[in-house]
């Protein structure tokens, strides 16, 4: 049997409170042309019962990863390794797919997509229906994401589809000890260099953020995982092109070698001077974060 063209996968820990919204959205969707990757990132609840009953009831393709707990970026890796179909979209435990994504996805690439693109970009909504940072503007074919964020300036989250292949040929996120999380955009960035990914104005994906969700807590996550920040900060350093997004990581940069009482501001970092100039500003954000990371929210 021929591979689906899409894989959407769902990372989870301890979130089978919630897990069914993503399962029920998926049962909606007009194509069947997919599967369902849920990555187990180690959780202790009945994650993996509700999955067994939905794999019993045989009503689309599932597969089911458990691994020892690594964080979200860990459960990505692990999506990116074993994936096998054209195209693959992450949808967070906490988020689902409306009616009619899939095939909009599908049919769009099968349209437009070719061997220049890396993917495709959509929207994503909020529950009350509000699409975050807008749409993309209408003669706007493609972009790379870090353009639509500093060029379009389109801020909110947007939903990626990428090529497995595009994803696979860059290093996987590292792993941390003591720490599991890794931002994201430190591979879109990477990607960017490389490819665009064409413009769907579409809303793909229906977010609701949790109060244990990642983007609630992000000062705490500062103050969690400095190594992952830091790698992330490093890698926007060198790969982005706006000069405020290099300001601003430099800052950071420096504020998470402080915490991490690491003296050496200048390995792997391709800007030493502006990096010494900013230090004042970086010991002050350091201040800040702590700050906010301790108050309650």
């Amino acid at each position: 049997m021929e591979n689906p063209t899409l894989t959407v996968f769902t990372p989870t820990f301890n979130r089978a409170y919630c897990l069914h919204r993503v399962y029920q959205s998926l049962l909606k969707q007009k194509s069947s042309d997919f599967i369902w990757l849920i990555i187990d990132d180690g959780s202790s609840d009945n994650t993996l019962e509700l999955v067994k009953e939905w794999k019993i009831e045989n009503k689309l393709e599932i597969v089911y990863i458990f691994q020892e707990n690594q964080g979200m970026h860990g459960a990505y890796n692990t999506a990116y390794s074993v994936t096998q179909t054209e195209l693959i979209t992450c949808i967070d435990s906490d988020d689902f797919m409306p009616e009619g994504a899939v095939y909009k996805i599908i049919d769009f690439w099968k349209r437009n997509g070719s061997d220049k693109f890396a993917g495709l970009i959509g929207l994503d909504q909020t529950i009350d229906g509000e699409i975050l940072g807008g749409k993309f503007p209408a003669n706007l074919k493609s972009s790379t994401v870090e353009d639509i964020t500093n060029k379009y300036r389109l801020v909110g989250d947007k939903k990626m589809v990428y090529r497995t292949e595009i994803v696979r040929s860059f290093p996987p996120y590292p792993l941390f000890s003591g720490e599991n999380f890794v931002p994201h955009g430190a591979l879109f960035i990477q990607i960017d260099k490389h490819y665009e990914l064409l413009c769907l104005n579409e809303v793909l994906c229906v977010v609701e953020y949790m109060l244990d969700g990642s983007t609630r807590n992000m000062f705490k996550q500062y103050v969690k995982y400095p190594q992952g920040f830091r790698y992330s900060r490093l890698i926007n350093i060198k790969y982005s092109k706006y000069p405020k997004v290099i300001l601003k990581n430099i800052i950071h940069l420096i504020a998470c070698n402080i915490q991490l009482g690491d003296i050496n501001l200048f390995k792997q970092n391709k800007r030493p001077v502006l990096t010494l100039i900013l230090v004042p500003f970086g010991f002050v954000l350091y201040c800040y974060i702590k700050i906010k990371a301790s108050s309650k929210v």
